[in-house]
């Protein structure tokens, strides 16, 4: 910006020609990019380069000093800054502990002018066993806890270096790494740790930097010891050989991790997610019951948090079963006790739990570092261990020149040492012949042709060394040096003898500080949830009104009562409503929906809610897309029919037809069509065959017909069908049935029917005849005003079905079951016996089903 004169800027008021001379022998150019002021030197700069050029450099920064883990020792600058700072001022793991508030003190005063909070956090969390795999501080106080508990204030806490942090340290004062100035310039900090650890993959990292973030899991010492080592000697190894030393994430908090193709995709690319589960059993408690108790809980979740999770679901009614949750976690160990109702099942609960909480998580990899500390880059398992190994490479390199350096040095003293000793007497006259001690030392260069450095060392040589022994120990000193020069010398010439020093070192730290894996891995992935997982598969029952209510309660809600009981209420119906269908299955299995319309829909039957045995139910719309007018008229579950190959349906007006199952595969949301239906029908029923049976059709008035299956062909989805009955005015069809042909099963059948007034019989099925499709039947029922018209009629096998129960749902809602047995067997033009009667007046039967 332009710095000018404020007088020069009044407004109508030109700049005076004397002004302007001025200016320019100031070197101001007005109409310039470069201005000289008072103030210095000022250009103008486009304010977009000026943005991007500043957002950049924070950018870097924060990347650089900040955000992001170094490769070579995984830390990022606080945490190494912290470390020396403590190495610095003595704290090493021998030394006694000291307030944590005079190591953020010396870190914020030498190396990291940032809060102090920023400081004392991070160095917290170095010191907690639930957040580092490896700790790499002591912490004596409260440092928080895996409950989100925050540390007690750094004046309270005390703090020193772990045993194994020193192992990061080790040889930092022997030039092994590049120091820098800090902020001030009065102090110089490393700026990389020489780190005998690999522990960028050790301890893990997270952090989030300016348009990019890293995630790195911990992992077992053992276990990358072993995977460097191999490194080491098969430079050529894969990923896949060093997942056979290096498992997967080995996480502090334990817990178990899944499919070893997600662990090997984050090796191999950098990014990835892996599953992982807290530990968790079921137990078994007092009393035939159950807990579930956790003892491990996935890395990083608040445990307070999460079994304040599974009290809302419990609260919320989402999660079922559990009568009581106590966590009863101490110094030992985590322990969440989740205490069991006597009706739950303990694995749809824990299931729940893996899916409506953090008991199951997934951590995403993504191993983003800094290469040469300054250039981000995600990184590959193998990428990783090669960078460390090259940084031990130049550390043991750097190491070993140190201790050549100082070797020399002293070899190069003790020559000097050896040559006055053995020309004593000499050097003794030379300096007594001096005249101060600078002489001395000119005389001795000069006449025994020593270094400047050797003289002073013989001039500070005491008089006891001029001892026999002492001379002895001199000697072998030297030799000891000159062996160590030559082997040292060897090893820098060698990069197998450097390789071979960083296998021995890394092992031995593997072997003093390794140990057992904590985290299981298990080779296979996860099941994909879905609701069979959460819901057992138990034997239901299912009804549904004729406004549409459906709902499911336990098959045993029922008890049997004798013929003739009044039964109890099974459902609250409203005004005007009666229960249509009732029947039994098993809660995963698919249930096929055949509408009046003709079209069939498929649901799992644990899709309908369970209800009370009172319960009104869930309007099937909820379920099922129906248009307007169009309801459910018969319900078939398809484990009933695993062994048939056809579908026979039948219509109000007699019409029948036959489908192949094949055709029902697949049922999509919005439904299929099953039968053409006109205006005038509906279809009421649908039954599996095996394309040999017999078809028997029984009408409300009371006829009923028995033909061949055959008689009928196999049709597409979209017919219409052909007449299997032929019905007369107000008459319709009430009852569909199956039956095989073979023999002796024909004598076993007979035929049940239940009247609208309470009455019922069984009939022989041998009393019906076979005719030909399309006939108007036989009697099958004497139906009159006492009994009511028909409303229900079954095919049934006798003998199979002896020990079966009969549940009889009247339109207010009153229930009964009766056993088969209690039904009398009587002839076709009969109209049976009284099987249930009814508490209120007018009220008639609605549905019949079996249990």
């Amino acid at each position: 910006m332009s710095k000018s004169d404020p007088k020069a800027n009044k407004k109508n008021k030109p700049a005076q020609p004397e002004k302007k001379e001025a200016q320019a022998a100031e070197g101001e150019i007005v109409n310039g990019a470069r201005q000289q002021t008072a103030y210095g030197l000022v250009q103008d700069q486009p304010i977009v380069e000026e943005m991007s050029r500043s957002y950049l450099d924070y950018a870097m920064s924060v990347i650089v000093s900040r955000a992001l883990p170094d490769v070579r020792d995984g830390l990022k600058p606080v945490h190494r800054r912290i470390l020396y700072a403590m190495w610095s001022v003595g704290l090493k793991a021998s030394a006694k502990f000291r307030k944590s508030a005079t190591v953020v003190g010396e870190v914020l005063g030498k190396y990291h002018p940032h809060g102090d909070s920023a400081v004392y956090d991070s160095m917290v969390r170095l010191a907690q066993d639930f957040a580092m795999r490896y700790p790499l501080v002591r912490g004596q106080g409260n440092f928080g806890s895996i409950d989100g508990d925050s540390a007690a204030a750094m004046r309270y806490t005390e703090a020193k270096l772990a045993a194994i942090a020193e192992e990061m340290l080790s040889d930092i004062d022997k030039d092994t790494v590049n120091f820098a100035p800090n902020f001030d310039g009065s102090q110089q900090e490393p700026r990389v740790l020489p780190s005998k650890l690999p522990n960028l993959l050790l301890n893990g990292t997270m952090g989030i930097a300016v348009g990019m973030a890293t995630n790195i899991p911990p992992h077992n010492l053992r276990e990358l010891t072993a995977a460097i080592s191999h490194l080491i000697d098969n430079p050529e190894a894969t990923i896949e050989d060093l997942m056979q030393f290096v498992k997967g994430p080995d996480f502090p908090t334990g817990g178990i991790i899944y499919n070893q193709k997600d662990i090997l995709t984050a090796y191999a690319t950098g990014k990835g997610g892996i599953v992982i589960r807290g530990r968790a059993e079921i137990v078994e408690a007092k009393g035939e019951s159950f807990q579930i108790v956790i003892s491990e809980v996935p890395y990083q979740v608040n445990k307070a948090t999460l079994v304040e999770k599974i009290a809302d679901l419990v609260k919320d009614k989402k999660l079922e079963g559990i009568k009581n949750l106590r966590d009863e976690s101490d110094k030992d160990g985590v322990r969440i006790v989740l205490d069991l109702k006597k009706d739950a099942y303990p694995k749809k609960i824990l299931n729940s739990l893996y899916k409506h909480t953090q008991l199951q998580e997934t951590f995403h990899v993504n191993a983003l570092a800094l290469v040469d500390g300054l250039q981000p880059k995600v990184l590959t398992l193998k990428m990783i261990l090669e960078e460390y190994i090259k940084h031990r490479e130049e550390v043991v390199r750097r190491r070993t020149q140190f201790d050549l350096n100082k070797a020399k040095d002293r070899a190069h003293i003790l020559e000097g040492l050896m040559i006055a000793l053995k020309n004593i007497d000499a050097v003794i006259k030379t300096i007594k012949a001096s005249k101060d001690k600078d002489e001395a030392r000119a005389n001795l260069m000069k006449k025994f042709k020593l270094s400047e450095r050797q003289s002073i060392a013989i001039l500070e040589m005491r008089l006891q060394n001029l001892a026999n022994l002492e001379r002895l120990r001199i000697e072998e000193e030297l030799k000891e040096k000159i062996k160590l020069i030559k082997e040292l010398e060897a090893i820098l010439k060698s990069i197998v003898r450097i390789r071979g020093i960083i296998k021995d070192e890394i092992k031995a730290v593997g072997d003093k500080f390794g140990d057992e894996r904590r985290t299981q891995v298990i080779a296979h992935g996860v099941k994909e949830f879905n609701m069979e997982d959460l819901v057992p598969n138990e034997e239901t029952l299912f009804m549904m009104t004729r406004d549409g209510y459906i709902k499911r309660v336990e098959s045993g809600t029922f008890k049997v009562q004798a013929r003739g009981g009044k039964g109890v209420i099974g459902l609250t119906t409203k005004e005007e409503d009666s229960v249509l269908f009732m029947f039994t299955t098993f809660t995963h299995n698919d249930i096929l929906f055949f509408t009046t319309k003709g079209r069939v829909f498929q649901l799992k039957a644990y899709e309908i809610p369970q209800a009370s045995r009172i319960a009104k139910g869930t309007p099937i719309v909820n379920f099922l897309q129906l248009t307007s007018g169009e309801q459910v008229t018969s319900i078939l579950p398809l484990d009933k029919l695993s062994n048939s190959k056809y579908l026979y349906f039948a219509t109000e007006k007699g019409l029948v037809k036959k489908v192949e199952l094949s055709a029902f595969a697949n049922v999509r949301r919005s439904g299929l069509i099953a039968i053409k239906i006109k205006d005038d029908d509906k279809l009421i029923w649908a039954k599996p065959t095996s394309g040999s049976d017999h078809i028997q059709l029984i009408t409300a008035h009371g006829q009923a017909i028995r033909f061949a299956e055959k008689d009928v062909r196999d049709m597409g989805r979209g017919a219409a069908g052909v007449h299997g009955i032929r019905i007369k005015k107000n008459d319709r069809v009430i009852g569909m049935g199956v039956a095989k042909t073979d023999k002796e099963k024909i004598k076993k059948y007979q035929i049940l029917t239940i009247m609208s007034h309470g009455f019922g019989k069984r009939t022989e099925l041998v009393l019906y005849k076979v005719q030909g499709r399309g006939g108007s039947g036989v009697k099958t029922a004497k139906v009159t005003d006492k009994t009511g018209e028909l409303t229900n009629a079954f095919l049934i096998n006798a003998e199979t079905m002896a020990e079966k129960d009969l549940i009889i749902i009247s339109e207010k809602g009153q229930v009964i079951r009766l056993t088969l047995k209690s039904i009398s067997v009587l002839g076709r033009d009969t109209q049976g016996v009284r099987i249930m009667r009814f508490k209120e007046d007018k009220d008639r039967v609605a549905s019949v089903t079996w249990a």
